[in-house]
């Protein structure tokens, strides 16, 4: 923890909120807990939450506690708790012997639900959800109360227990906590606390036909596991007030307090799991871990690192107001992370056969370039180079302005840790397409410089054509075209799906270093960006490699040019 004469940075206001607590000696220890619903896959906007409860705990010696939030078993399955508990894992968090679920806690919830009724503070009601709505009232009127509030204790217990039996059709009634129809809060306006749902649940079967709400659910699985701070996003604000009155109302032993942080918007996504899982129903993307998503899964198949992805938590700190923060912030801090530890290789994405006319047709030589040119103690590399190599395409240029420092005919360029050389001819196919460069080397330049002095500006990677390994290298952007896809109310968010998010390059060459490459491991392909291996697609006979992220933000220069 920081001190008055600490060089770090200030503590956010929840850390203070904790600080405060521990010497106060309201809480001897802190506990916190993560609690998603396994009705999808997480996304970066969970990543900031879990960052948050797994940090506190790992800071003050305490505990997180990982709890499925498993009341509403249509929509979920094991499918999603275990790619959960996957994520939270290879952010570099473990909950240790803290896993819980909701549904531990359903025989409790149930009697709890029973009490309220017992105390007069829940009653069955009849209304169908349109006709709830209705007596709900709106912001500035009040709501009416239910025809069906005033039933006697008993009655409730009846109908209650006639909905935990089965007895009764789904949507027929649900239990609702008698609170106030005139309250400015409209989720203090008798809220639901149970519903009828005939649908069997992955953990506990067919045992219940009732589930419970979240908001009733969540304060009182918080009060079993004695977590002292919950920890939500400011969409639950209006929620706390419930929070409490359950709380108070049930009178338990211990009564956590919610408080409430800005959650994460980022620019060119869409952060709601409803809105993921329509692109991945209706096939916009390759499932919850394509790379274009912003899912922990995504960024991970994508190349992205638990340390970039808890870097850039860390920037973007815990406010108190919602704002949006720009993708670039992202992709700096994976770029950040890769610039330190990513080695350095060649690749030619869109290659350009090139022979060198007065190299000798069958020699070969070992050339030796640097694995980082910052970092020297990451040792060197052999590099072979013969008379055929590529180059890429967009480095050559027939007619070639006079700033243009790349191959053109009659200029000379240095090639990466290899020679100077000089294209002499063009060789095109009938359409009139360049396929082949015919160059000349001067040999006195080994490593790249003339012994006579002389400067050239370009330089140039490329490839052994004889060692270079075929590849395919896909190229991910952007996954939207707008900065707020959700911004304009008349239009579907997918309206602004953009169509150059994914490219596949087909016939990359590599240099033959990256034979021996894993998912886990991370090149800058130099001039080109940082890549990785596709944990996904990829064989040893047909390696994919996805690119993590340019070498700059080209979105922020659209941005200034526009």
């Amino acid at each position: 923890m920081s001190t008055e004469n600490s060089t770090e940075k200030p503590l956010d206001f929840i850390r203070q909120i904790i600080a405060r607590d521990l010497k106060s000696g309201k809480h001897k220890r802190i506990v916190t807990r993560f609690p998603p619903e396994p009705n999808g896959f997480l996304h970066i906007g969970h990543a900031k939450s879990i960052c948050l409860n797994f940090g506190i705990a790992r800071e003050n010696d305490s505990v997180c506690h990982l709890r499925f939030d498993d009341t509403n078993p249509g929509k979920e399955s094991t499918e999603y708790v275990e790619a959960i508990k996957n994520d939270v894992r290879w952010l570099g968090f473990s909950w240790g012997e803290h896993l819980y679920y909701a549904s531990d806690y359903f025989d409790q919830l149930h009697d709890f639900a029973v009490q309220l009724i017992q105390l007069g503070k829940a009653y069955v009601c009849h209304l169908d959800s349109e006709e709830m709505r209705d007596y709900r009232g709106t912001l500035t009127e009040p709501g009416k109360n239910s025809p069906y509030r005033d039933r006697t204790v008993e009655e409730n217990l009846a109908l209650f227990s006639q909905m935990k039996n089965g007895e009764l059709p789904e949507g027929t009634c649900a239990l609702r906590a008698k609170i106030d129809m005139a309250s400015p809060n409209i989720l203090m306006r008798d809220p639901v606390i149970y519903r009828i749902m005939k649908t069997s649940h992955h953990r506990t079967g067919d045992k219940w036909c009732i589930y419970p709400m979240y908001d009733f659910c969540h304060c009182l699985s918080d009060m079993i596991e004695g977590i002292t701070h919950s920890l939500c996003t400011l969409e639950f604000e209006n929620n706390r007030p419930l929070y409490d009155w359950v709380l108070d109302t049930l009178k338990t032993p211990c009564h956590p307090r919610q408080y409430e942080f800005a959650r994460l918007n980022i620019n060119y996504t869409v952060m709601s799991k409803r809105k993921l899982l329509q692109l991945v129903d209706n096939n916009h993307v390759q499932g919850w871990d394509d790379p274009r998503m912003l899912t922990i899964s995504g960024l991970r198949r994508r190349g992205y690192t638990p340390a970039s992805i808890k870097n850039f938590c860390d920037i973007i700190g815990m406010g108190k107001r919602d704002s949006w923060i720009d993708m670039g912030v992202l992709e700096n801090a994976v770029r950040d992370d890769l610039n330190e530890h990513a080695p350095r290789v060649l690749a030619v994405l869109r290659p350009l056969k090139v022979v060198i006319t007065n190299y000798p047709e069958d020699k070969e030589e070992e050339l030796i370039a640097q694995n980082h040119p910052q970092k020297p103690e990451m040792g060197t590399r052999p590099l072979p180079f013969c008379r055929e190599i590529y180059v890429e395409e967009t480095d050559f240029m027939e007619d070639a302005p006079r700033k243009f420092f790349r191959l053109s005919v009659g200029r000379e360029v240095r090639l990466r840790y290899a020679y100077l050389v000089t294209c002499q001819e063009v060789i095109k196919d009938d359409t009139g397409k360049v396929i082949e460069l015919r160059c000349t080397y001067d040999p006195d330049t080994r490593g790249g410089s003339a012994p006579d002095g002389r400067k050239v500006k370009g330089t140039i990677h490329w490839v052994s054509a004889r060692h270079g390994i075929r590849t395919q290298v896909r190229l991910y952007d952007r996954l939207f075209t707008a900065e707020n896809p959700d911004m304009d109310k008349d239009k579907d968010f997918k309206e602004f799906l953009n169509p150059e998010s994914l490219q596949s390059l087909h016939d990359s060459i590599l240099e033959p270093s990256l034979a021996d490459a894993t998912p886990d491991d991370r090149f800058q392909f130099e001039r080109q960006g940082y890549f990785c291996l596709d944990s996904k697609d990829s064989s040893k006979e047909n390696p994919v490699f996805n690119r993590i992220v340019t070498l700059r933000d080209s979105w922020a220069r659209m941005k200034k040019k526009k």
